[in-house]
């Protein structure tokens, strides 16, 4: 692992943060799992939650077991693998079958980690439950999203073989009541991860390393590898991690905020579970780093705001660095991290962890907890109960319409004229994904990013909830949000549940916004109908208009 950096004037406030950290043994005392360096959180709950740093140690003797069943389901002729989660137990899993692919006779993994009723349905068409082996994964075993598509998927293979336990596992904390579902409900192997690591440090532990192997990634040398620098270290020694860590923690500080990420080629996915770690664990307490992730290159001068950070494979470095050298040149603090090999993906993951957790004690949060998550799963259930009862008649929500150009535009203007120097647009689609619509709101981005001139991020509803939702409602009131909810082209009951997959992406999409206008943010919902991409296409000529209009005030 090579970690190179160029910060210009914020090199000097980084050498002093590692010499004070050296002259503390910071290192020394993170291995320790010393609360103490995070003084601004609850000490018996940081305790709780290091287990990320022992993880080598503690998963090292389940290994076998993790092998043993991807040799099992492989010789039994499973051909496909459905991962059903959120967040932290979905995007390491989605990043290890995005790098390493599928190895030669082993089954392909997918994530299903969306309740928008096409999404669902585009999974069950291309499975066949007798050749399909679910992962059921949560953390806590309570989590809505993943238990309503646990509860459908059981349905649908209960109809199709006689045995449904056994095209079933579960991954969770012990004791979980989805640990004691799949013990009632006969599950073919139930992995209890370690209690002590959190969702978005689990990458390296059951949630990670089980998907992984089933896919064919020899996951005893990700977790050797992952841990070999930290192990090496001593004294005053600081690893990548440590030394990212007090980069960006103050760089942050001195408002480069926005961590903007580009990645090669065969570790393009890997930012998405960054932009996790980052949101989660530093929006809170109105502070936080803001990840800018898969943003289309933009050719304009950035705001003083940004440091861009790359991440590479050996060999494919050059096209990241080109880019960092011009971003440099223009006067922004860069960064590039370069891996050896495929296999430090793992060491790139703890090192990354660590930068984090290290960069919260400049920072002073606590890196561990996510209050605000919490906020918006309670509103959801609250908006699901009037969406039921009362099929969709929920007030105070004030949405806009394709069909509607003049109240669109007069809304659109308002919500754009808020901008202001720092901000950034969270685009919000409670969408299903298709490459269709993802290129036009990638299109979008890039027309944003042009007429208002901010950062801009992209998340799907209802995952983005469990990645940088923290960031939205505890960071900083730096956020301009545009919600995009649609019709889906054809519902599906959740069995036994007494509500739809339409309802319950329905139901988090009003609870964000109920939580996001509630601290003030600035928020514009806008209902795309069933169009598809084609609706999207609209919008986006919706915003140009309104961006034509203002040009044109200017000029006269």
């Amino acid at each position: 692992m090579i970690l190179r950096s160029d910060l210009g004037p914020y090199q000097s406030k980084v050498d002093a943060r590692v010499d004070q950290w050296n002259s503390i043994g910071f290192s020394e005392r993170l291995k320790r799992n010393d609360t103490t360096l995070w003084p601004n959180a609850p000490s018996t709950e940081v305790d709780e939650r290091l287990g990320w740093l022992s993880l080598k140690r503690t998963m090292g003797p389940r290994i076998d077991g993790i092998i043993d069943l991807a040799r099992e389901v492989r010789e039994e002729g499973i051909t496909n693998i459905v991962l059903l989660g959120m967040g932290g137990s979905s995007l390491a899993p989605c990043v290890f079958r995005r790098t390493f692919g599928v190895a030669d006779g082993h089954p392909d993994l997918t994530v299903l980690d969306s309740t928008h009723p096409d999404a669902v349905g585009e999974v069950r068409r291309s499975v066949d439950p007798r050749t399909t082996l679910f992962i059921v994964s949560s953390k806590s075993g309570t989590t809505i999203e993943t238990m309503s598509l646990y509860r459908y998927f059981w349905k649908e293979t209960e109809m199709t073989v006689n045995e449904p336990g056994k095209q079933f596992i579960a991954v969770t904390d012990p004791s979980t009541p989805l640990a004691r579902l799949a013990a009632e409900k006969g599950f073919r192997r139930v992995f209890e991860a370690p209690p002590d690591v959190g969702g978005r440090y689990s990458a390296l532990s059951d949630f990670g390393l089980v998907p992984a192997a089933l896919i064919g990634v020899d996951v005893r040398s990700l977790l050797e590898t992952a841990f070999k620098t930290w192990e090496a270290g001593s004294g005053s020694y600081h690893n990548d991690g440590l030394t990212l860590g007090a980069s960006l923690g103050e760089l942050t500080m001195s408002g480069r905020d926005k961590i903007t990420i580009l990645a090669s080629a065969s570790v393009r996915a890997f930012p998405i579970w960054v932009e996790q770690l980052i949101a989660e664990s530093t929006g809170k307490s109105g502070r936080g780093m803001v990840p800018i992730v898969g943003e289309p290159i933009h050719q304009d001068a950035y705001p003083p705001d940004r440091t861009f950070v790359g991440i590479s494979l050996d060999g494919e470095e050059r096209a990241v660095q080109d880019r960092i050298d011009k971003m440099n040149e223009a006067g922004h603090p860069t960064i590039h991290m370069i891996m050896e090999d495929m296999i430090e993906l793992g060491m790139a993951m703890f090192e990354w962890e660590l930068a984090i957790a290290s960069a919260a004690t400049i920072m002073g949060i606590d890196p561990f907890d996510q209050p605000d998550v919490q906020d918006t799963k309670n509103m959801a259930r609250r908006m699901m109960s009037t969406i039921t009862s009362d099929r969709g008649a929920v007030k105070n929500v004030e949405t806009f319409y394709p069909d509607e150009p003049n109240r669109m535009w007069v809304a659109i203007d308002e919500w754009s004229s808020q901008a202001r120097q720092g901000d950034y647009v969270s685009i919000q689609a409670y969408l299903a994904y298709t490459p269709e619509k993802h290129e036009e709101l990638q299109q979008l981005r890039e027309d944003l990013m042009s007429s208002i001139g901010v950062a801009t991020t992209l998340g799907y509803g209802p995952r983005f909830l469990h990645s940088t939702g923290q960031l939205h409602k505890g960071g900083p009131n730096t956020g301009l949000f545009l919600q995009l909810v649609d019709y889906p082209n054809n519902n599906i009951p959740v069995p036994g549940a007494g509500y739809t997959f339409g309802e319950l992406t329905q139901a988090e999409a009003l609870g964000d916004y109920a939580v996001l206008t509630d601290r003030g943010r600035r928020v514009l919902r806008i209902d795309l109908g069933d169009d598809g991409a084609e609706s999207i296409s609209r919008l986006r000529k919706d915003f140009e208009a309104v961006a034509g209009q203002r040009r044109a005030k200017v000029i006269v």
